[in-house]
């Protein structure tokens, strides 16, 4: 009961994020991106609920639709490397061999940089950019999802139920997708949660860094860059792009306890 409650908290905490970005045009009527040398850093008013940056935008209307940014491309920056880690997890832990030998080499190779030095090594050599974000936290991020299924791969293989369906000539390619994958996908799902989280840190640090989204669309790296030489006096300028990072790492994090507590049941 406590496991699905977390579950609920979780994601209706994450959902209502969600559909704040998704219907931001409803919620605000300011443009996130265009400037208004008027009212440059002006504090909370009825009209600006959390004031304004500046260049005189709404941060408010900022930080949602930074939210769309950040949560599409770290999604995104996920599926993509979760569906090619668990292939190829499947199949080196499947096969054996010089596969798994020659696979399991790229894996360590990679292992051996930090995840956001690489990512930003990356980045840095394709260029500034959303593409270029999402190929470089690709590119970095499947070796955690193979290591993970080769690893149950190689438990569950020896398991009865696989050889039963050895035993009765089913091909390798069917055994993995009836058989393999539904039991050995779970652990994965659930590092999926902590590795949205990764990713987004990723996006904001590179946009912090001025090789994320290119400005002045709005993105929380680029609005904590913006706002740090504020920070003694308008100090929500840097802090509240901080905190939606946080808000969303707290998010994702009671949903994946949610998802162990589930599945260990």
């Amino acid at each position: 009961m406590k496991s699905s409650k977390t579950l609920y908290v979780g994601v209706g905490l994450l959902s209502a994020l969600v559909l704040a970005a998704i219907f931001a045009p409803l919620i605000t009527s300011f443009d996130p991106n265009e400037p208004d040398y008027v009212n440059t850093l002006l504090g909370p008013t009825s009209q600006h609920w959390l004031g304004t940056d500046p260049l005189g935008r709404d941060v408010f209307t900022r930080l949602i639709y930074g939210a769309r940014i950040d949560l599409a491309i770290g999604l995104l920056a996920v599926v993509l490397p979760f569906i090619i880690g668990v292939s190829l997890g499947l199949l080196t832990g499947w096969r054996g061999g010089k596969t798994d030998s020659i696979i399991m080499r790229v894996v360590d190779t990679f292992i051996a940089f930090p995840f956001y030095v690489l990512a930003i090594a990356l980045v840095f050599i394709f260029g500034p950019g959303i593409k270029s974000i999402i190929i470089a936290i690709t590119l970095v991020g499947w070796v955690a999802y193979c290591r993970i299924v080769r690893a149950n791969v190689l438990v569950a293989k020896e398991q009865d139920y696989i050889h039963a369906a050895r035993l009765t000539g089913l091909p390798s390619s069917r055994i993995l997708r009836r058989h393999m994958l539904p039991n050995v996908i779970s652990q994965s799902i659930v590092f999926a949660m902590s590795d949205i989280v990764l990713s987004i840190l990723a996006i904001v640090s590179l946009g912090y860094l001025g090789l994320g989204v290119p400005v002045p669309t709005a993105e929380w790296g680029s609005m904590i860059q913006e706002g740090q030489g504020y920070i003694s006096e308008q100090w929500w300028l840097a802090t509240l792009p901080g905190l939606m990072v946080v808000y969303v790492g707290f998010s994702l994090s009671l949903i994946g306890d949610g998802l162990v507590a589930r599945l260990e049941r």
